[in-house]
């Protein structure tokens, strides 16, 4: 029997992935034991990394959950990592994987209130400069309060449903029924070229849009969840959250918002894209229509998605509950008000997410295989040997480069746990405290205590030296925070809600491949960046 992949088993593996798809992973899977018994783990680890990020990369040959799981399967496999291990991390993660299980879910049944918003302001605002910066800055404010997922998840439900109207309409095909809105056979030839120009459109203002979520996510608390992890560990509230890091976020922010604007005035890096017009005209006809169809009650459940978004917003800004539970709590309002009660009619919310938590989990995996070998020790061990600006230098590029081929999430775990541990020790050497280290930090990171009341119960050399140490790592923090938050735009590895916008459903319509999506994040990484690294430097 052949076992080559003309056989029926060759041609089931990875399904319709191309054959050399096919031989590169097997590759990765016979060299990986190769090399882990050959050079050791650690090269092995940095190995599998590479492996991964190149599955990531080939998400629209093949979807990176088959790939990606059986590399890393065979690491758990190989013993790289522990069941136990992968667990732990996707147990510490359980708030990230409940937002995508249900808020999510619950955007999905507020599609029809955001494709009427936006709709209305894509058919009416004629210049794309003003319809790109709206979509950033939309982005930004929202993510600030919502989760970037959550926002990145409304941008691709407007997107996907924009261009299924029209994709429809060129391919002579109605609103109803069952549409493949990747094969253009059908779309008329006279209307090929502004097809491509409309996905090219589509493209920037996701782009626009997903980037905006990582300019207004660094500035929160609860804009992404690397942000809670570290006020968590600082004792920093939503207020003196945005407090300490508005000296590099908002700088940042008005430079992302100007790179916006730029990119589109040059036309560089695939931007530039305009709507044609007689798009703009089929949407708004669409729109109409649909406003005429919708009726009394279609109108009624435009008003209870708009007041359920109106509780989703109030409920994470105030953080009621998790953020997955507020979600939870959108998706049982809007079925019991919509008349939402059928099983298939609920299944479809979830269709979206669960593959993409799927994939997170695999990705836990990965992550686990980089904290059980200390892949990132060296660097971590070289940027706590440096001293003052320099070491606030070192730590926002550390934790950037690494956020930008790992989970920026996994990279701030280690840098404010190892970093924290550090200046422990260093307090645990001042004299005359009169307590440990452990004890000191727990009082000074203590939300419901004043830190300058603890201090002031310490002899006057020994608060002066702990309130210098203190203020270093109040500094280190934020270095951290912005590190792991805003170089990681570079690629669809650092930032969930680049990856989720990868692996989804639009990405294949729009033509938004891992390579594209590098390109058009390209100038905001550069400016964002270098921004964000002169206000470390010069301002904390």
């Amino acid at each position: 029997m052949s076992l080559g992949f003309s056989s029926s088993y060759g041609r089931n593996f990875l399904g319709d992935a191309p054959g050399w798809y096919k031989k590169t992973l097997l590759a990765f899977l016979i060299l990986n034991p190769i090399v882990l018994y050959g050079a050791g783990p650690f090269i092995a680890g940095w190995l599998l990394i590479g492996e991964f990020i190149f599955t990531l990369a080939m998400a629209l040959k093949c979807y990176p959950l088959p790939a990606g799981g059986l590399l890393a399967f065979e690491a758990i496999a190989l013993g790289m990592t522990h069941p136990e291990s992968v667990y732990h991390e996707a147990a510490k993660n359980f708030e990230v994987i409940l937002l995508l299980i249900f808020m999510v879910a619950g955007i999905y049944f507020m599609k029809d209130f955001l494709q009427f918003t936006f709709t209305r302001i894509l058919t009416r605002v004629q210049s794309k400069y003003a319809i790109s910066l709206l979509f950033c800055l939309a982005g930004a404010v929202l993510s600030a309060f919502l989760d970037a997922l959550t926002v990145t998840a409304v941008i691709m439900a407007v997107s996907y449903a924009f261009y299924n109207v029209y994709h429809r309409f060129v391919s002579g095909k109605g609103l109803d029924g069952d549409h493949n809105l990747i094969d253009d056979n059908s779309v008329k030839e006279m209307n090929r070229a502004d097809l491509i120009e409309f996905r090219a459109f589509l493209r920037n203002l996701v782009m626009h849009g997903a980037v905006g979520t990582a300019l207004g996510g660094v500035c929160t608390l609860v804009g992404e969840p690397q942000n809670l992890l570290i006020g968590g560990e600082m004792g920093w509230h939503f207020v003196p959250f945005f407090m300490e890091v508005m000296p590099v976020t908002l700088p940042v922010l008005a430079v992302g918002l100007l790179t916006c604007l730029g990119v589109e005035y040059f036309k560089i890096f695939g931007y530039g894209a305009q709507l044609p017009g007689n798009i703009r005209s089929h949407l708004l006809e669409t729109a109409v229509k649909m406003e005429e169809k919708r009726g009394r009650r279609g109108r009624a459940k435009l008003v209870v998605q708009g007041l359920a978004g109106v509780w989703l917003v109030c409920a994470l800004a105030f953080h009621l509950a998790a953020v997955g539970l507020i979600g939870l709590s959108v998706i049982v309002l809007l079925t019991s008000f919509n008349g939402v009660i059928e099983e298939h009619q609920l299944g479809s919310a979830f269709e979206e997410a669960l593959p993409f938590t799927a994939l997170l989990v695999v990705f836990f995996s990965v992550v686990a295989v980089i904290h059980d070998q200390h892949l990132f020790k060296p660097i971590i061990d070289y940027v706590l040997s440096l001293t003052g600006h320099s070491q606030l230098a070192a730590y926002y590029i550390a934790n950037g480069v690494l956020s930008a081929i790992s989970d920026n999430v996994f990279v701030a775990t280690v840098y404010i746990s190892e970093t924290k541990m550090h200046f422990v020790n260093m307090l645990g050497a001042i004299p005359n405290i009169g307590m440990t280290g452990q004890e000191l930090m727990d009082k000074l990171t203590d939300p419901h205590l004043v830190r300058a009341d603890v201090l002031a119960t310490l002899p006057q050399a020994a608060a002066e030296q702990a309130s210098r140490l203190m203020l270093q790592l109040d500094k280190l923090a934020v270095a951290i925070n912005t590190g792991t938050n805003i170089p990681s735009v570079a690629t669809p590895n650092g930032q969930a809600a680049f990856l989720f916008l990868l692996t989804s459903a639009l990405a294949p319509v729009i033509r938004l491949s891992y390579g594209r999506m590098v390109l058009l994040a390209l100038p905001y990484t550069i400016t964002m960046s270098i921004t964000g690294l002169i206000a470390v430097y010069y301002v904390l």
